[in-house]
């Protein structure tokens, strides 16, 4: 089943992926932040304390059976860099600025947070290697998806056949509506597949993420995606959405660990 719960934290599960894999995209029910940042907040510049967002990281990490000191995270920023994981990162080091975490590395948790932003998670079970991608809406136009799977081609020498991948909750096509900037650069980066992924009504635009990642990930060869299909805008009880929550809210955690 694609929700689960343990120590109190409810998270989604791709269900393509195997048990052999620890994934999770957390929602924000378990933790211990006060409004409007409630309860599970893992986004540390939001206005929460300090105290409290390293609390609800703990409790996520516990509930998946994971050393919080296995973390390896980033600093998001709508980029295409790649951060290759081979180890966990020091909790005293800064994060790198990135938006592509891959490792082979049984010993290190990917870690990222969101709040509309699509969660892509990836698995090549020949070569065992994993990787967790954000991708909003510049990232998806410069093609998040699809420099992940050649980073994973590169460096590990993964088949795109053999890559599972996963689209996580993230903001829906109904509730994106984009300006003119952003439909040109959709349009740019689309081509002639541009009309599947925007839909024009009433007089507004709105952006498809999720079907958007998903051609970019068919278009370099990845024959297995699964899409999650939940709204972060339609379900508040689960998601923190920048959007509908007008930049008032927490982000929510992503974590994913090759088993040893």
């Amino acid at each position: 089943m694609p929700f689960q719960e343990k120590n109190g934290i409810r998270y989604f599960s791709f269900d393509n992926f195997p048990k052999t894999i620890t994934q999770a995209i957390f929602t924000r029910r378990g933790g211990v932040s006060p409004e409007p940042w409630d309860s599970l907040n893992v986004g540390g510049s939001v206005g929460d304390e300090r105290e409290r967002v390293a609390e609800n990281r703990i409790r996520s990490f516990h509930a998946m059976g994971r050393n919080p000191a296995s973390i390896h995270d980033v600093w998001l920023v709508h980029s295409t860099d790649v951060v290759y994981a081979d180890a966990p990162r020091p909790l005293e080091h800064p994060s790198t600025k990135a938006d592509i975490l891959l490792t082979d590395n049984p010993e290190v948790s990917l870690f990222m947070r969101f709040a509309d932003c699509t969660p892509l998670f990836f698995y090549d079970p020949v070569k065992q290697v994993i990787g967790v991608a954000h991708a909003g809406w510049m990232g998806t136009v410069r093609n998040v998806a699809g420099i992940t799977i050649s980073a994973m081609q590169k460096r590990y020498g993964c088949q795109p056949e053999n890559i599972l991948a996963g689209i996580g909750p993230a903001i829906g096509v109904d509730h994106y509506e984009v300006g003119p900037d952003v439909i040109s650069q959709v349009q740019s980066a689309f081509g002639k597949d541009a009309e599947r992924v925007i839909e024009s009504r009433d007089g507004s635009t709105y952006f498809d993420l999720w079907t958007a990642n998903e051609l970019q990930l068919r278009n370099v060869g990845v024959r297995q995606v699964e899409i999650s299909g939940l709204c972060t805008a339609c379900h508040l009880e689960d998601w923190f959405s920048h959007r509908a929550e007008k930049g008032k809210t927490g982000r929510f955690g992503a974590l994913m660990a090759l088993q040893a």
